[in-house]
């Protein structure tokens, strides 16, 4: 089975060889998105707060240019720089997943651009096809 890309407009270009998304059927698997600004500049630089939120805004558009939204998400994938920031990434994160907050795991690792705090990867499961 093949998949359709998603690229939502006015979202950045991506920074290496990836589609922003791919939907399968009824699921929608989001690449590990990084706090890109439309025109491809780094947003929140030196806030994960602000980075944590625009990267689920981001998801939010991807999902909803799919179809969806942050409430079909099954699971999340986070990529920290830092886990000293995990304390206040969760803060940024609790805002949109509040109530029945998708299982998800959390882990330290080097990102892409040293700029870059946070990575959000995410699988969702639309109601409909």
């Amino acid at each position: 089975m093949g998949g359709k890309v998603i690229v939502p407009k006015g979202t950045a270009k991506p920074i290496a060889p990836y589609s922003p998304a791919m939907k399968a059927g009824n699921v929608v698997y989001v690449a590990g998105i990084v706090a890109l600004d439309r025109d491809g500049k780094t947003a929140g630089v030196g806030d994960v707060a602000a980075q944590t939120r625009h990267v689920i805004e981001t998801i939010s558009d991807i999902l909803k240019e799919a179809g969806g939204s942050l409430a079909d998400i099954t699971f999340n994938t986070i990529i920290l720089k830092d886990l000293a920031d995990y304390a206040r990434m969760n803060d940024a994160y609790k805002q949109y997943f509040s109530k029945d907050p998708p299982p998800r795991y959390c882990i330290g690792a080097k990102l892409v651009r040293e700029e870059f705090l946070v990575e959000i990867a995410s699988i969702a499961h639309l109601s409909s096809d």
